[in-house]
């Protein structure tokens, strides 16, 4: 159980500094998601893959990682948010008329 307890912390120290520096760095993060769920979520999310696997992610390669899942999630709400005439421009502009 211990074991359990220190790799979810070791995940949780590699993933907060990360996650504080990218909404640091981007007001749409700020603005679109809580920061402290997103910190739980991908602990949970890292936290899965086996210790051996976590710990071989370079830092680059987690910040890369972490940021692509922070995009998604501040931008699947987006098309929410239009109005019904944006979303009609929208879907034409995807459509390709």
């Amino acid at each position: 159980m211990q074991e359990v307890s220190n790799y979810t912390q070791e995940v949780t120290n590699r993933i907060s500094p990360i996650v504080d520096k990218l909404f640091k760095a981007s007001s749409f993060y700020t603005v679109r998601l809580k920061k402290q769920e997103r910190i739980e979520d991908l602990i949970k999310l890292f936290g899965e893959l086996p210790p051996e696997e976590f710990r071989a992610i370079s830092e680059h390669e987690l910040t890369r990682r972490i940021k692509k899942l922070l995009t998604l999630e501040a931008v699947s709400g987006t098309l929410n948010d239009l109005t019904p005439e944006q979303i009609k421009i929208f879907d034409e502009a995807v459509e390709g008329k």
